[in-house]
């Protein structure tokens, strides 16, 4: 399908049962791999991202089998098993950089490779900490760039080891994860302003989970003990994606509502359940149990301005960027630098549609200003292959306007059903 025609969506009401979250079930899938024993992994993400990282492990000699509604892994307890092999992972980056740091430290000879947007990602500062510990990584093109070819190598003992914190939490995450492999005693220290820390914490807390405890000093000083080895926790559960919960909560907050999402809540470990204060400073009431939010419009039907820094949820803040549209006020999103180096430059693409709607937008290094339009005008959205995108500005068609959304195949990549459930809590279907 080339595009998606969607609204005028007049009202949104019901619940919605989330997938599960990809940020938490790409990283669960490589620890169970890495960790002794068998896991079995419920609630599973099932998307373009997840897949990539299960054909990786697969490629890397992890058996995976399915059994009822569950992936079933049978770790190799340390090690990948497979000491060489090609990689091709999309533009997954929660597949791409922790696998490149995991497989720097398995001793073997590596390929890696993505789509041509995941050549543009930046990897260097990850690529210079694992050469700290002694990988040897080549760029096959652009310098501090993919593809990769990992070489096997002589880690380091008792090393140290420092990364960048201002470019993306990834590479700090990919680090941790890894470093068990050595068996030895390694602490990470960041430079710079660590940003997105709530996805660090969702690094620390499943490392817990599969048994290694990482001591920290604030968000500057990272410690793997002597010793740590990834052991299975036997089942694990994966709680719905806060990300995606934050379309359904703004389309709540915009189209009336309520609007229920079920699989995260007080209880999430997801630093982006936040999204739900985000609507709430803008009007929005919210109510929230342990495993579900609920939202619904401000008492007087229109959103309040709001100016806030976004570094800890940069992903749910492309939704506010779209809620602005609905706002009484200029809206300004900052310290969104990162925006710049996901799936495409989020900042210039959300300005560029954005204007295409109406909205007067101003654009900066890390910031964003949107001024809404008296009345949305119809547009074509371009997409740019970035899921989020799509998902986002489906929203702009609870103004009063057909929104023509290009490319819409392109939430597989998170979320293949969304425009399916958007339908059925809008009356559309």
């Amino acid at each position: 399908m080339a595009f998606l025609d969607l609204g005028p969506i007049r009202r949104v009401a019901g619940s919605v049962k989330l997938p599960g979250s990809k940020s938490i079930s790409n990283r669960v899938l490589l620890l169970a791999a890495l960790a002794s024993g068998e896991t079995r992994l419920h609630d599973l993400l099932d998307s373009d991202d997840t897949r990539v990282m299960l054909d990786a492990l697969r490629t890397l000699g992890i058996a995976v089998r399915q059994d009822g509604g569950a992936a079933v892994v049978s770790g190799a307890g340390g090690a990948f098993p497979l000491k060489a092999a090609e990689l091709f992972l999309g533009n997954a980056g929660t597949a791409f950089r922790p696998l490149t740091a995991a497989l720097a430290l398995c001793g073997g000879d590596y390929r890696l490779s993505g789509v041509a947007r995941m050549h543009e990602r930046p990897i260097g500062d990850l690529v210079d900490a694992l050469r700290q510990l002694g990988a040897r990584i080549d760029y096959l093109a652009a310098s501090g760039y993919p593809p990769l070819h990992i070489r096997p190598a002589s880690i380091n003992a008792n090393a140290k080891v420092s990364v960048r914190g201002d470019v993306s939490s990834q590479f700090l995450t990919a680090l941790l994860m890894a470093l068990p492999l050595t068996g030895r005693e390694t602490t990470v220290t960041v430079e710079g302003e660590l940003i997105s820390k709530p996805y660090v914490d969702i690094t620390l807390n499943t490392m817990r989970r599969f048994g290694v405890e990482v001591a920290r000093e604030g968000w500057v000083s990272f410690t793997i003990p002597a010793g740590a080895h990834y052991r299975s926790p036997g089942d694990l559960w994966v709680e719905g994606d806060a990300s995606s919960a934050s379309y359904f909560l703004a389309a709540g907050a915009i189209g009336g509502g309520p609007v229920r999402v079920e699989g995260v809540g007080a209880s999430s470990i997801q630093g982006d359940v936040r999204f739900a204060e985000a609507l709430e400073q803008m009007g929005a009431r919210i109510a929230m149990g342990e495993n579900w939010i609920e939202a619904s419009a401000p008492a007087g039907g229109k959103l309040r301005a709001i100016d806030a820094d976004f570094n800890h949820i940069p992903d749910a803040a492309m939704t506010v960027a779209v809620a602005a549209l609905f706002a009484d006020g200029p809206c300004a999103l900052r310290n969104i630098g990162s925006w710049r180096v996901k799936e495409t430059d989020r900042i210039a693409a959300m300005a560029t549609e954005l204007r295409k709607l109406g909205a007067t937008v101003g654009e900066g290094a890390d910031w964003l200003r949107v001024i809404p339009p008296a009345a949305l005008r119809p547009a074509t959205i371009d997409t740019y292959d970035d899921h989020r995108m799509a998902m986002c500005f489906s929203l702009a068609a609870l103004g009063g306007v057909t929104v023509r959304i290009k490319d819409p195949q392109c939430v597989n990549k998170t979320f293949p059903e969304y425009f399916e459930v958007l339908s059925r809590i809008s009356g559309l279907s």
